[in-house]
């Protein structure tokens, strides 16, 4: 019976043995599994990080190039317009010598006069040339003037239109 005894101890032992090789297969496997699991889902956040990273880098240097290219535009228009602004004062400063110069002529004109009426002539000449000069004069200034804006406004207007543009291609994609 003692035999008997030790042969069913030893079913036991080797029964017990396999049962834990089998419980030590399945927690390796388990380990193995939640191992490579962690490992696909760390590696799935990495890609989905950069992906991110990349992204909202892209919409930084995007930022960047739009702030930069609406500065250079601003600049620009800022260049038109003071040319504009300074072609505006030689036309200005052009007409007030020339006013003078007339004002000289004509008072000299006057002074010649031999009679009153003479004067009387001499001035209502000058007067109706000075209204026909400021006339030419002040619609060259205003065309100078519509010039300057238009041309310094173009720029800005290319830029915003750029800007619509590439938002509508954004919203419709």
């Amino acid at each position: 019976m003692a035999t008997k005894a030790t042969g069913t101890a030893k079913d036991a032992t080797k029964t017990i043995e396999e049962a834990l090789a089998v419980a030590k297969d399945t927690v390796e496997q388990a380990f193995k599994a939640s191992t490579e699991g962690y490992e696909q889902v760390a590696s799935a956040s990495r890609a989905h990080c950069e992906k991110a990273s990349k992204a909202l880098l892209g919409s930084y240097d995007e930022l960047a190039t739009a702030s930069k290219d609406n500065m250079d535009v601003l600049v620009a228009a800022g260049d038109i317009w003071f040319k504009g602004y300074e072609e505006i004062s030689k036309a200005c400063l052009a007409y007030a010598q020339g006013t003078a110069e007339h004002a000289a002529e004509a008072a000299k004109a006057v002074m010649a006069a031999k009679t009153v009426q003479d004067m009387i002539d001499v001035q209502t000449d000058f007067a109706k040339q000075r209204f026909d000069i400021l006339a030419s004069e002040g619609t060259k200034i205003s065309d100078l003037s519509m010039k300057t804006v238009n041309e310094a406004v173009a720029p800005i207007q290319k830029r915003f239109d750029d800007g619509i543009s590439k938002f509508m291609k954004v919203a419709a994609g």
